[in-house]
C-alpha cells in the first residue's frame, strides 16, 4: 500500500480591511511560482518560527503591512502537489488592516488589489481559495470572529 505524505510548512494569510466601500481583502498578483495569478499573503514557515509568526513576516515581506489584529482563522488551506505526490496543509490567518495603511509590494508579485470578497472569489484561480475567502467573509466580517482565535502576538502584548 502507498501512502501520501502530509506536508505542514505553509502559512496563508488572509488580509482584510474596512473601507468607505465596505470590507475588502487584499489580492496580490504573483510573479514567481503560479504566475499571474492573484492570491492572498503565502509563504514558507522558516526554523524556529511559528505558525502565526511566519504570518506576521510573511504579511510584512510582501506588503509592509502591519495588522492591528490577528487571528487563527479556525480553517487550513489543503492541496495535492502531483509532481511531490504529497497533500500540502496550510493554516489560515486573518488579518486585520488598518484602511490607511499603505501597501509597499516586494519582489514576488507584480501588482495588487484591494477588491470586495465577491470580486475576490472570482479572481483567484482554486477553489480552495473560494472556500478560505467564503468562510473569511462568514466568519470574520458577517459575524464577531471569536475571541479565542485572537493571537496574542508580542507587538500586541507590548503596546
Amino acid at each position: 500500500m502507498h501512502s501520501i505524505p502530509i506536508r505542514a510548512f505553509l502559512i496563508s494569510v488572509v488580509a482584510i480591511r474596512q473601507s468607505e466601500l465596505g470590507h475588502e481583502v487584499l489580492l496580490l498578483k504573483r510573479t514567481q511560482t503560479l504566475v499571474g495569478e492573484w492570491c492572498q499573503v503565502a509563504g514558507k514557515i522558516e526554523a524556529e518560527e511559528t505558525a502565526w509568526q511566519a504570518a506576521l513576516r510573511e504579511l510584512n515581506e510582501e506588503t509592509k503591512l502591519t495588522p492591528t489584529s490577528l487571528f487563527s482563522a479556525d480553517i487550513n488551506e489543503q492541496f495535492y502537489e502531483a509532481g511531490r505526490d504529497a497533500i500540502t496543509v496550510a493554516p489560515v490567518f486573518a488579518a486585520v488592516i488598518n484602511s490607511t495603511d499603505t501597501v509597499s509590494l516586494n519582489h514576488e508579485h507584480s501588482e495588487y488589489r484591494w477588491v470586495s470578497f465577491d470580486d475576490a472569489i472570482e479572481m483567484v484561480a482554486f477553489g480552495g481559495q473560494r472556500r478560505i475567502l467564503r468562510w473569511i467573509e462568514d466568519e470574520f466580517v458577517k459575524r464577531q470572529p471569536c475571541k479565542h482565535l485572537l493571537i496574542q502576538t508580542e507587538e500586541a502584548a507590548a503596546c
